[in-house]
Formats: structure tokens, C-alpha cells, sequence
């Protein structure tokens, strides 16, 4: 196979999947300099968008070609670009000798611990997966209630639950990790059900609806090569003797015997990490950020990224990432940007309101959401407690729900009335998306001062990358908290905490950010339990 990269496109030449297929063919030939006998077959590698020239925007693609007489061409064109596509599949890790007395255990369904879960379990090792949420059906209609009625599960909800934060979100694969093992992520999605182009385009994403299917698929791939899942099995205790890990508590009331666990409790698992920290498990304090959710119509946001080709069929909806650095020291950006998505409640705690963005795969909705986020440090804490940052995310959260009127409405600013620290009254063009419901409320009764400064400096920033992005009938809703963990659980160069046996990771242990970087780690972490122990069958 030959790689040949940096093919562009003109948006009015790939009307649908046959054109775009007949104008690849087209250019191959061309810059080969061969006749169509001559090209076997190709496969797009990355496909992206050029929108820098609203006028001209071109779709840019780097194709895998399969051709006749492949050396000699290589040799014709090697000094223009054209390359050996080189063999990215994943290779695995040879396997280790050492006898495991139990099965592993694996604690957490998110990304981390579903890729970790499969990867043990196709190697022999039989693992057991512990989740203290319930199956991704059944946590739907949990998760359904909370929007509808106001009435949280606090085992059973957006955090928690079969495919951990990602499946209600806009199940976005980016990520800023460069790891061979991430392309073996993507390959594993669309085994389970994901689209199949989510492996060449630049900004794959699945959607919530297709996530719920994808991470029962792989659920069910686990179960079928000797893995257990285990649903409403909360670990309520460790048991450690001389520094070994030796079992965990499930539910205050039933032991498990293991020496190896995986740890894969997500971010907002916080009655987790008081456990942990009681059982001399070392963690420390981390940055995070901390801000709303901005809502635009999506419409808006097409015209502004794609001028008057807004609307092609081949672009979708369109999206976008900012970044402000503020003369004060602090740090502001665009997150989770959700086109055509929804602005959901998140809370996993009762008295607490927590924002975040979620998409459908089709991202049809009339909105454009995403949080603006501003940084926060430990020593915004006020405390060294290694848990400190858990405890500055509650007291916003709580401060939102107070607001708001205490039954998890979530407490919203048009964005000229924030700017200008005016009440919001009524509505304008954009209609807010969040449910159980909204309150107007002063946005800055529920964040620092702060971070209220930085977003107004921020705001006006991004108003000179996409004008008019400080619309001011757009709406803020508040507050975003659980961007990632306050905290991280210490691990070594093999992934293992202070206590032997206990393997931390994932966005949770505070060493990911993000679907991807979170599966990545699960796979790599379970590589260091492969290369050490032998397998069980």
C-alpha cells in the first residue's frame, strides 16, 4: 500500500458518496500519473475541512492506495510526498509467567475500564468489571427521569452507570494524545456499532445515541471471552494487609478476594476517593477548570465557520475551539463543544447542579452548545487536603442548586445581561435546552469572582475570532464543574499506586481527559497486568 497525503477538494465536487468516491478515483490518477487499470483499490486514511476561505472550502485527505506495480511508482514519485503506508495495527504485549492466584478485578465501565475489561479478557484473564451503575438501558430511563421529573439516582445517572460520563455526552473520539493504541480504539467502535468514518475523519464523533449501543456491544464481546460484569456493585472498601491489595467490599456486605485491580472510577466518584484516602491510598491535588455552558443557535455558528455554503451536506454542523489567556494569569477555552446538541443535567449528588453538553449522532438539534472554562489551581483551594478540590466543585454546585430554587433547575444569564451585570427577564432568539428547567439568576451568586472576570474578558476575546459570538441573547447556563478530576491517585512508572496490586487510571486517577486518552490508558494499563502475569485459562 502507498500513502498519498494532502488531496484537496472542492466542497461543490463531493455532492454525496459516490461523487466524493469518483473524485478521489479522479485525483489519484492524476497525481500518479497512472491509468485507472493500473489502481486496484484505496481507502481514506484522514479526511478534514478547509474552511479558512469561506468561498473556497475544501475537504483534505490522506489515502492508502493499492496499486499495480507499486515499487516502480514509488520510486517514480518518492520526492513528491508519496510514502509506504505504514502498519498501524495494534500488536498487543507478549505475556507474562507469574501466577494469578484470582481472577482480576476491574472497577468502573467507562472508557478505561470497558478497554481494559475487553483487552484482559480476550488474553485469557477473565476479569471481573464492577459497576456501581446500572445497565446502559436501565440507566437511561433513570437518567430520563432526572430530566423530566427532577428525581436524581444517585448510584444510577449521568456519571454513573455503563459506559461511564462519555455515553451522555456527544461521545467525541479527538483527542490530543499521539498513541498507536488510539487507532486500535476507533477500529474497536465501529466492531461495536460506530460509523465507519470515525476512523478517517479529523473530528470523529458518535453521538449519544449510537454510544449507548456501541458500549453494550462491547460489554457483551467481554462476557463472551470470559469476563464477568457485574451492574449495582458498588466497592464500598478495600482491603489491604501489608501494603498488598487482597479484595474489596461490594455493596457494605460482600467480600471478593483478589490481588490485582484495575481502578477505573471516573471523575466524580468522590465518596470513592474518601475511601481510598482512609486506606492510606496516595493521591494529590490537581488543576481543573471550572465555568458555564454557552448556548448559540447552530445556525449561527454554520454561517459564521462556513459562509454561504452553510448547510452542505457534507460539512454538517459546524463547530469550534477558542482559547483567551487573560493579563490576570488565568486561562479560558471552549470545551466539549456540542453542535446541534443540548445542555443536560449532570448531578450525581443530591443539592447539586452540574451542567454539561450531550449530541445525538445526527447533531440535528437547533442549538450550538459548549462550556467556557477557566482554569483553577490548588492553591484556589484554600486547604491542602488532597481532597480539597472535590470539595471547592461541591460548594459551586451547591450555591447553582440554592439559586436556582432547589429542585435541580439550573440557574441562567443571557449573555449581554452577564456582561454587563444586568438581570436577565426574558428570553430573546435562543431558547435554553436544559432540563429538568431554568431560573434567571446572577451567574456570579455561583462561581468566583474570579472566574466571572475571566469569562467576561474571555467572551469579548472570541467575539474577534467569530464576530457576533457575544451575541447578546445567547445563554449561559450554570455551572460546569466536572471538566476532569480535582485529584489524581498517585501511580509509578508501572501503574501501580502505593499499595502493590492497585492499578489507578483513567480520567478518574486523574491521568486522562476525554474518551479516547481514557481508553488508551485502560489499554495500557491492563498491558502492565499482561506483561507481569500469565494468563488464567
Amino acid at each position: 500500500m502507498l500513502r498519498l497525503s494532502d488531496l484537496k477538494i472542492g466542497i461543490d465536487k463531493v455532492a454525496d458518496a459516490e461523487s466524493e468516491r469518483q473524485a478521489l478515483r479522479n485525483i489519484i490518477l492524476s497525481q500518479l500519473k497512472i491509468s485507472d487499470k493500473e489502481l486496484i483499490d484505496y481507502k481514506i486514511f484522514k479526511k478534514s475541512i478547509d474552511a479558512r476561505k469561506k468561498d473556497k472550502i475544501l475537504f483534505v485527505y490522506t489515502v492508502d492506495i493499492e496499486v499495480h506495480n507499486e515499487a516502480q511508482i514509488l520510486g517514480k514519485h518518492s520526492s513528491k510526498g508519496i510514502i509506504p503506508a505504514p502498519n498501524l495495527s495494534y500488536k498487543g504485549v507478549p505475556l507474562g509467567t507469574e501466577e494469578m492466584a484470582e481472577r482480576p478485578v476491574v472497577i468502573g465501565m467507562g472508557p478505561a475500564g470497558l478497554f481494559a475489561g475487553l483487552l484482559l479478557a480476550r488474553n485469557g484473564y477473565n476479569p471481573i468489571i464492577l459497576e456501581r451503575g446500572e445497565d446502559v438501558e436501565t440507566r437511561t430511563k433513570k437518567v430520563n427521569k432526572f430530566w423530566r421529573r427532577g428525581l436524581l439516582d444517585t448510584e444510577s445517572n449521568v456519571q454513573f452507570g455503563e459506559g461511564g460520563a462519555g455515553t451522555f455526552s456527544d461521545g467525541k473520539l479527538t483527542t490530543l494524545i499521539n498513541d498507536r493504541r488510539c487507532r486500535n480504539v476507533l477500529e474497536e467502535f465501529i466492531k461495536a456499532g460506530a460509523p465507519p468514518e470515525i476512523l478517517y475523519k479529523s473530528k470523529p464523533h458518535v453521538g449519544t445515541d449510537i454510544l449507548k449501543t456501541v458500549v453494550k456491544n462491547i460489554r457483551q464481546e467481554i462476557i463472551a471471552h470470559g469476563g464477568e460484569v457485574r451492574f449495582k456493585a458498588k466497592v464500598t472498601d478495600f482491603i489491604i494487609q501489608d501494603g498488598n491489595i487482597k479484595g474489596v467490599i461490594i455493596n457494605d456486605n460482600e467480600e471478593l478476594c483478589c490481588q490485582v485491580i484495575l481502578l477505573a472510577i471516573g471523575h466524580s466518584a468522590r465518596d470513592t476517593y474518601e475511601v481510598l484516602l482512609r486506606r492510606g491510598i496516595n493521591m494529590s491535588q490537581k488543576p481543573f477548570s471550572i465555568g458555564v455552558r454557552m448556548e448559540h443557535p447552530q445556525e449561527f455558528i454554520d454561517k459564521a465557520q462556513y459562509g454561504d455554503a452553510a448547510g452542505h451536506p457534507g460539512l454538517g454542523a459546524a463547530d469550534y475551539k477558542l482559547a483567551y489567556h487573560s493579563p490576570n494569569g488565568r486561562s479560558a477555552y471552549t470545551f466539549c463543544m456540542c453542535p446541534g446538541g443540548y445542555v443536560v443535567a449532570a448531578a450525581s449528588e443530591e443539592q447539586g447542579v452540574v451542567t454539561n453538553g450531550m449530541s445525538q449522532s445526527q447533531r440535528d438539534g437547533n442549538n450550538a452548545n459548549a462550556a467556557i472554562l477557566v482554569g483553577v489551581k490548588p492553591a484556589d483551594y484554600n486547604s491542602p487536603h488532597p481532597l480539597a478540590g472535590i470539595e471547592f466543585q461541591r460548594k459551586w454546585e451547591r450555591l447553582a442548586y440554592k439559586i436556582a430554587g432547589e429542585n435541580y433547575q439550573a440557574p441562567v444569564q443571557l449573555t449581554g445581561d452577564f456582561l454587563t451585570d444586568q438581570p436577565s427577564t426574558r428570553w430573546g432568539r435562543v431558547q435554553p435546552t436544559y432540563t429538568p428547567g431554568v431560573v434567571f439568576a446572577p451567574l456570579k451568586n455561583c462561581l468566583p469572582h474570579y472566574v466571572t472576570e475571566t469569562l467576561k474578558e474571555a467572551i469579548g476575546y472570541f467575539d474577534t475570532r467569530i464576530k457576533g459570538f457575544a451575541m447578546p441573547d445567547s445563554i449561559l447556563t450554570g455551572v460546569e464543574t466536572r471538566s476532569s478530576a480535582p485529584v489524581r491517585i498517585n501511580r509509578d512508572e508501572n501503574a501501580q499506586s502505593n499499595i502493590y496490586g492497585l492499578y489507578p487510571m483513567g480520567e478518574g486517577a486523574g491521568y486522562a481527559g476525554g474518551i479516547m486518552s481514557s481508553a488508551v490508558d485502560g489499554i495500557k494499563t491492563a498491558e502492565k497486568i499482561m506483561l507481569k502475569y500469565a494468563p488464567l485459562q
